[in-house]
Protein backbone atom coordinates (compact mmCIF):
# COMPACT_ATOMS: atom_id res chain seq x y z
CA UNK A 1 0.00 0.00 0.00
CA UNK A 2 2.90 2.53 0.78
CA UNK A 3 4.66 1.75 -2.66
CA UNK A 4 1.56 2.26 -4.25
CA UNK A 5 1.20 6.01 -2.50
CA UNK A 6 4.79 6.50 -3.08
CA UNK A 7 4.20 5.26 -6.69
CA UNK A 8 0.91 8.06 -7.23
CA UNK A 9 2.77 10.66 -5.07
CA UNK A 10 5.78 10.50 -7.42
CA UNK A 11 3.72 10.19 -10.63
CA UNK A 12 1.59 13.78 -9.45
CA UNK A 13 5.39 15.23 -9.19
CA UNK A 14 6.39 13.77 -12.59
CA UNK A 15 3.31 15.13 -14.16
CA UNK A 16 2.93 18.31 -12.00
CA UNK A 17 6.88 19.42 -13.05
CA UNK A 18 6.02 18.08 -16.92
CA UNK A 19 3.24 20.91 -16.99
CA UNK A 20 5.65 22.82 -15.57
CA UNK A 21 7.83 22.52 -18.25
CA UNK A 22 5.60 23.08 -20.81
CA UNK A 23 4.48 26.28 -19.76
CA UNK A 24 7.87 27.48 -19.69
CA UNK A 25 8.13 26.79 -22.94
CA UNK A 26 6.81 29.93 -23.91
CA UNK A 27 8.94 32.86 -24.95
CA UNK A 28 6.84 36.21 -23.86
CA UNK A 29 7.73 39.87 -23.33
CA UNK A 30 5.74 42.91 -22.86
CA UNK A 31 6.62 46.84 -24.37
CA UNK A 32 5.49 49.96 -22.54
CA UNK A 33 3.87 51.36 -25.48
CA UNK A 34 3.59 54.75 -23.94
CA UNK A 35 7.33 54.99 -23.25
CA UNK A 36 7.57 53.32 -26.25
CA UNK A 37 6.36 56.53 -28.29
CA UNK A 38 7.45 59.07 -25.86
CA UNK A 39 11.16 57.91 -26.63
CA UNK A 40 10.73 56.98 -30.17
CA UNK A 41 12.40 59.59 -32.51
CA UNK A 42 10.21 59.52 -35.37
CA UNK A 43 7.18 60.00 -32.89
CA UNK A 44 9.17 63.26 -31.56
CA UNK A 45 9.51 64.15 -34.70
CA UNK A 46 6.50 64.27 -35.71
CA UNK A 47 5.28 65.83 -32.62
CA UNK A 48 7.45 68.49 -33.16
CA UNK A 49 6.50 69.12 -37.08
CA UNK A 50 3.01 69.51 -35.57
CA UNK A 51 3.76 72.07 -32.48
CA UNK A 52 6.16 74.20 -35.21
CA UNK A 53 3.29 74.17 -37.79
CA UNK A 54 0.47 74.93 -34.71
CA UNK A 55 2.79 77.84 -33.88
CA UNK A 56 3.44 79.02 -36.83
CA UNK A 57 -0.67 79.12 -38.27
CA UNK A 58 -1.07 80.06 -34.45
CA UNK A 59 1.30 83.52 -34.95
CA UNK A 60 -0.88 84.41 -38.19
CA UNK A 61 -3.79 84.04 -36.43
CA UNK A 62 -2.53 85.88 -33.29
CA UNK A 63 -1.85 88.93 -35.88
CA UNK A 64 -5.22 88.94 -36.56
CA UNK A 65 -6.52 88.58 -33.50
CA UNK A 66 -4.28 91.72 -32.33
CA UNK A 67 -5.95 93.78 -35.17
CA UNK A 68 -9.82 92.58 -34.15
CA UNK A 69 -8.32 93.35 -30.21
CA UNK A 70 -7.23 97.40 -31.55
CA UNK A 71 -10.37 97.52 -33.74
CA UNK A 72 -12.52 96.18 -30.53
CA UNK A 73 -10.73 98.56 -28.24
CA UNK A 74 -11.26 101.63 -30.62
CA UNK A 75 -14.78 100.80 -31.16
CA UNK A 76 -15.63 101.02 -27.22
CA UNK A 77 -13.86 104.03 -27.41
CA UNK A 78 -16.15 105.11 -30.02
CA UNK A 79 -19.10 103.38 -28.46
CA UNK A 80 -18.54 105.93 -25.45
CA UNK A 81 -18.04 108.99 -27.51
CA UNK A 82 -21.51 108.47 -29.87
CA UNK A 83 -23.55 106.17 -27.14
CA UNK A 84 -25.58 102.78 -26.70
CA UNK A 85 -27.72 103.41 -29.77
CA UNK A 86 -24.50 104.07 -32.64
CA UNK A 87 -22.92 100.67 -30.76
CA UNK A 88 -25.95 98.76 -31.36
CA UNK A 89 -26.18 100.28 -34.60
CA UNK A 90 -22.38 99.85 -35.49
CA UNK A 91 -21.45 96.53 -33.85
CA UNK A 92 -22.61 94.02 -36.20
CA UNK A 93 -19.20 94.15 -38.59
CA UNK A 94 -16.97 93.52 -35.10
CA UNK A 95 -19.28 90.61 -34.16
CA UNK A 96 -19.12 88.84 -37.38
CA UNK A 97 -15.11 89.20 -37.28
CA UNK A 98 -15.16 88.13 -33.58
CA UNK A 99 -16.82 84.93 -34.70
CA UNK A 100 -15.14 84.72 -37.94
CA UNK A 101 -11.75 84.91 -36.10
CA UNK A 102 -13.16 81.95 -33.35
CA UNK A 103 -14.11 79.65 -36.67
CA UNK A 104 -10.48 79.87 -37.89
CA UNK A 105 -9.33 79.03 -34.71
CA UNK A 106 -11.32 76.24 -34.39
CA UNK A 107 -10.13 74.94 -38.21
CA UNK A 108 -6.69 75.36 -37.39
CA UNK A 109 -7.02 73.42 -34.66
CA UNK A 110 -9.00 70.63 -36.25
CA UNK A 111 -6.71 70.45 -39.84
CA UNK A 112 -3.73 70.01 -37.04
CA UNK A 113 -5.72 66.97 -34.88
CA UNK A 114 -6.72 65.39 -38.24
CA UNK A 115 -3.29 65.50 -40.22
CA UNK A 116 -1.04 64.70 -37.18
CA UNK A 117 -3.96 61.93 -36.26
CA UNK A 118 -3.21 59.81 -39.54
CA UNK A 119 0.53 60.60 -39.56
CA UNK A 120 0.22 58.85 -36.15
CA UNK A 121 -2.33 56.14 -36.79
CA UNK A 122 0.70 55.45 -39.70
CA UNK A 123 2.80 55.26 -36.84
CA UNK A 124 2.00 52.73 -34.52
CA UNK A 125 0.82 50.72 -37.84
CA UNK A 126 3.86 50.60 -38.35
CA UNK A 127 5.21 50.26 -34.95
CA UNK A 128 2.46 46.91 -34.50
CA UNK A 129 4.14 45.62 -37.92
CA UNK A 130 8.14 45.81 -36.25
CA UNK A 131 7.07 44.56 -32.94
CA UNK A 132 5.17 41.79 -34.58
CA UNK A 133 8.37 40.96 -37.34
CA UNK A 134 10.10 41.27 -34.03
CA UNK A 135 8.41 39.53 -31.98
CA UNK A 136 9.35 36.22 -34.74
CA UNK A 137 12.45 36.78 -34.95
CA UNK A 138 13.40 36.91 -31.42
CA UNK A 139 11.60 33.81 -30.90
CA UNK A 140 8.85 35.04 -29.12
CA UNK A 141 5.07 33.30 -28.41
CA UNK A 142 3.47 36.36 -27.10
CA UNK A 143 4.34 39.86 -26.90
CA UNK A 144 2.19 41.89 -24.64
CA UNK A 145 1.72 45.88 -24.22
CA UNK A 146 0.82 48.07 -21.62
CA UNK A 147 0.34 51.88 -21.29
CA UNK A 148 -3.19 53.58 -21.85
CA UNK A 149 -4.59 50.89 -22.98
CA UNK A 150 -3.50 47.97 -20.40
CA UNK A 151 -3.40 44.12 -21.17
CA UNK A 152 -1.30 43.53 -18.67
CA UNK A 153 -1.80 44.07 -14.72
CA UNK A 154 1.60 42.89 -13.72
CA UNK A 155 4.57 41.49 -15.26
CA UNK A 156 8.20 41.02 -13.77
CA UNK A 157 10.69 43.64 -15.19
CA UNK A 158 12.78 41.04 -17.01
CA UNK A 159 9.84 40.63 -19.60
CA UNK A 160 10.11 44.56 -20.60
CA UNK A 161 11.89 44.78 -24.06
CA UNK A 162 10.40 48.38 -24.66
CA UNK A 163 14.03 49.66 -24.81
CA UNK A 164 15.29 47.58 -26.78
CA UNK A 165 12.52 48.06 -29.24
CA UNK A 166 13.16 52.04 -29.17
CA UNK A 167 16.11 51.56 -29.80
CA UNK A 168 15.72 49.17 -32.86
CA UNK A 169 13.12 51.48 -34.05
CA UNK A 170 15.59 54.80 -33.77
CA UNK A 171 18.34 52.79 -35.56
CA UNK A 172 15.96 51.57 -38.04
CA UNK A 173 14.49 55.03 -38.24
CA UNK A 174 15.77 57.87 -40.77
CA UNK A 175 14.68 61.43 -40.45
CA UNK A 176 13.74 62.85 -44.25
CA UNK A 177 17.23 65.34 -44.03
CA UNK A 178 18.83 62.16 -43.38
CA UNK A 179 17.52 60.23 -46.35
CA UNK A 180 17.88 63.11 -48.74
CA UNK A 181 21.56 63.23 -47.68
CA UNK A 182 22.35 59.34 -48.13
CA UNK A 183 20.77 59.39 -51.94
CA UNK A 184 22.79 62.04 -52.82
CA UNK A 185 26.08 60.85 -51.01
CA UNK A 186 25.40 57.48 -53.07
CA UNK A 187 24.38 59.45 -56.16
CA UNK A 188 27.94 61.47 -55.63
CA UNK A 189 29.70 57.72 -55.90
CA UNK A 190 30.97 56.41 -58.90
CA UNK A 191 29.72 52.72 -59.16
CA UNK A 192 32.29 50.17 -58.90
Amino acid sequence: MKKVIIVFALSIGLISCNQQAKTDEFKTAYVDTNKLLEEYTEAKDIDAKYKNRADEMGQELEAEAARFRKDAADFEQKARQYGQIWAQQNSAPLEKRQRELQYAQQAMLQQLQQESGVEMDTLVTSVKKFIKEYGKEQGYDYIYGTGEAVSILYAEDKYDITDELVKKLNEKYKPAAKKEETSTDTAAKPEE
